[in-house]
């Protein structure tokens, strides 16, 4: 494994030019501490745009990429039920590894990535997830500072369009890594365990499966206990009706303003696809390599943080509540917003720990230990739902400090 902590920056090769990607891009394209050197993407209109965009290398196959010697890391955002092996073959070549949520779709497969890059001495992060918002990080400070004492519950609740969006058929697969459980889970279940200090030990979860012809989860109800004494409850549904962004000003996931008068959009665009085969040509027609749409609007105003809807942390002496703007405080007596600036560059917190870990040597946050116990709480849910019982959990870590 090259020696890349002398440099300035990373040389990140992608594996996988789907959606996940396209979200990451406006990072990637800004954040002059990485360099995009290398993707691959069984593609080759993906290939094609990655290579006149970037002045970069594309192969076909994920091994080739990894066979690259000029890449320092990759990152994983090919399809869920690839994590696990694609990581493996990074981390063999020496690469660092940041692999999209979720980790993997088992236990064994995610303690198995832990321990190859164990064995390759490499980092391997988790995420984007939302627990790596400005908003999160610094209630979770907050929490931590003691000024409002010990946190006793937290309330998290987002409703999406989620499964009306253009899907894959293995999207609509709960094996195969389909559903919100996989897909959204991990977003909350990261926030709330950052905010409740990380060790869950029990989880006791309902599941709703709806809509026959999109035959997977698309909404949970969890509860979750932690070693501190807290609790909390999830909320997701991801059904398209009532939208959680109504509760946070309009501003959506992405933390840029929203149209409430764009009521039902979701499921309006997918009555344009009759057939399982038509929805997957409507999705690849949204992705990297084949929209037609500029890759920026002049004039957009610079988005708010980016959130995951509404989330509640009662402390002991305040309620604390995160949002695209920063953190709002509600004392016994009074209320205020403790304000962060609008971020400069989205998702830039990512950059942070993956530089900070691969070039400075810091202990990340989002680890593969950690993305291992998120994984585990999002496994537990589907597993109480079907079993209709309590699931103890036992590979849970802690918050570690910043450095």
């Amino acid at each position: 494994m090259a020696d890349v902590t002398k440099r300035e920056r990373l040389r990140l090769g992608v594996a996988g030019l789907g959606r996940a990607f396209m979200l990451m891009l406006p990072t990637f394209r800004q954040d002059q501490r990485v360099a995009l050197v290398a993707a691959a993407d069984p593609r080759p209109q993906a290939r094609r745009r990655f290579a006149e965009e970037f002045s970069a290398r594309t192969f076909a196959s994920v091994e080739e990429l990894c066979a690259d010697a000029d890449i320092d890391a990759v990152y994983i955002a090919t399809p869920h039920q690839f994590h696990a092996a694609h990581a493996a073959l990074a981390a063999a070549a020496g690469k660092h590894v940041l692999v999209e949520k979720p980790m993997a779709l088992t236990i064994e497969d995610c303690r198995a990535m832990v321990a190859a890059a164990a064995r390759a001495n490499i980092r391997l992060l988790v995420g984007h997830s939302h627990s790596f918002d400005a908003p999160y990080l610094h209630a979770a400070e907050l929490v931590r500072s003691g000024r409002f004492g010990a946190v006793r519950m937290i309330h998290a609740c987002n409703y999406t369009d989620f499964l009306y969006r253009p899907r894959r058929r293995e999207e609509l697969d709960t094996q195969q890594g389909g559903g919100v459980i996989f897909s959204q889970a991990p977003h909350q279940v990261d926030v709330v365990r950052l905010l409740a200090g990380g060790r869950a030990t029990t989880a006791r979860a309902l599941t709703g499966a709806w809509d026959p012809a999109r035959p997977t989860e698309g909404a949970y109800s969890a509860l979750l206990t932690f070693e501190n004494g807290a609790f909390a409850s999830l909320t997701y549904s991801g059904y398209g009706r009532f939208d959680t962004d109504e509760f946070c000003g309009w501003i959506g996931e992405s933390g840029r303003r929203r149209d409430p008068e764009k009521y039902g959009a979701a499921r309006k665009q997918l009555r344009e696809a009759a057939t399982a085969d038509e929805e997957e040509a409507l999705k690849n027609r949204r992705g990297y390599g084949m929209s037609t749409a500029p890759a920026a609007s002049a004039g957009v105003p610079r988005p708010l943080h980016q959130h995951f809807g509404s989330v509640i942390v009662s402390c002991e002496h305040a309620d604390l509540r995160p949002t695209a703007e920063g953190v709002t405080i509600y004392a016994d007596e009074k209320r205020w917003l403790e304000a962060l600036p609008a971020p400069e560059i989205p998702r830039a917190e990512v950059i942070d720990e993956l530089v900070g870990a691969v070039l400075h040597g810091r202990s990340p946050l989002h680890s593969g230990e950690w993305g291992l116990a998120t994984m585990e709480v999002c496994l537990a849910i589907l597993q109480s739902a079907q079993e209709r019982k309590e699931i103890p959990l036992t590979h849970q870590v802690g918050v570690p400090f910043r450095q």
